[in-house]
């Protein structure tokens, strides 16, 4: 799997496709008002060690740096490493490149991070249970944890519309990776990828030791779209979460929460 999906975002660099895509000029103009629209972070994030986990590409890691953050990317493909190097050096500016799977961080120790930011990404691998352990381990107690999720129903649901909607074509307990797509948006052609109950999405953060603090369903949907669109098609299901969580500090008394902490 992980092998796999290395393998295909290093194709999508080199095909220059979507999500594989730096950021622009003007989002650089104010970069933490670009990557925190919704005030999650705060006045300034300054000083602050932040990880960009599953986050390659040159957007994320070079925006954070911009705004002045002690950034850390973190990613499974060398090709989309190698375009955070490429927009660092451009605009001079310094954040450090690891190559690893988001579910084994074990080159970070403890409690290294303040803040670590992951867009949509735990759809890459079977089970989201050890990313959030591992996210848990190296975050100091009191960090921020925001991360992004496409939503269960989303990858259940069928990309062409039906007569009423959209059908749900995927069963929602399910083993295994999705089947294959071709030109879907919702989905990243060629991937691997797995849905995750929302037990899981919300459910395992919590036991992972963070308390969520938001949610929000980023908004896609536009009444005059054409059926089949993306834009319809949010109409009937959000394509994605976004979560803030923060990491609970201190020892808890229970050892089946306390084991959750420990990488697997």
């Amino acid at each position: 799997m992980h092998d796999h999906n290395r393998r295909v975002w290093d194709e999508m660099v080199r095909d220059r496709q979507r999500f594989t895509r730096p950021a622009r000029d003007e989002d650089f103009v104010d970069p933490l008002k670009t990557i925190d629209g919704l005030g999650w972070l705060g006045a300034s994030i300054h000083g602050q060690r932040v990880l960009c986990l599953a986050a390659g590409g040159g957007k994320h890691g070079p925006l954070y740096a911009a705004a002045g953050a002690a950034v850390t990317v973190v990613d499974i493909s060398p090709g989309m490493l190698e375009l955070d190097r490429e927009v660092a050096k451009e605009r001079r500016l310094e954040l450090q490149t690891v190559e690893a799977s988001m579910d084994d961080l074990t080159c970070f120790a403890a409690g290294t991070f303040d803040l670590v930011v992951q867009p949509v990404s735990t759809c890459y691998v079977p089970q989201i249970g050890p990313v959030y352990r591992e996210v848990s381990r190296i975050t100091k107690p009191g960090g921020l944890y925001i991360s992004q999720h496409k939503t269960p129903q989303s990858l259940q649901c069928d990309a062409t519309a039906a007569a009423k909607g959209y059908e749900l074509t995927e069963p929602y307990y399910r083993t295994g990776p999705l089947p294959p797509v071709v030109g879907s948006r919702h989905r990243e052609e060629g991937t691997l990828e797995y849905l995750h109950r929302w037990e899981e999405i919300l459910g395992l953060l919590c036991r992972a030791g963070f308390v969520l603090e938001d949610l929000v369903e980023p908004a896609h949907a536009k009444a005059d779209a054409a059926p089949g669109s993306w834009e319809h098609r949010s109409q009937f299901v959000a394509p994605y979460v976004r979560l803030k969580a923060r990491r609970v500090g201190g020892a808890t008394s229970s050892a089946t929460t306390s084991k959750l902490w420990l990488p697997s």
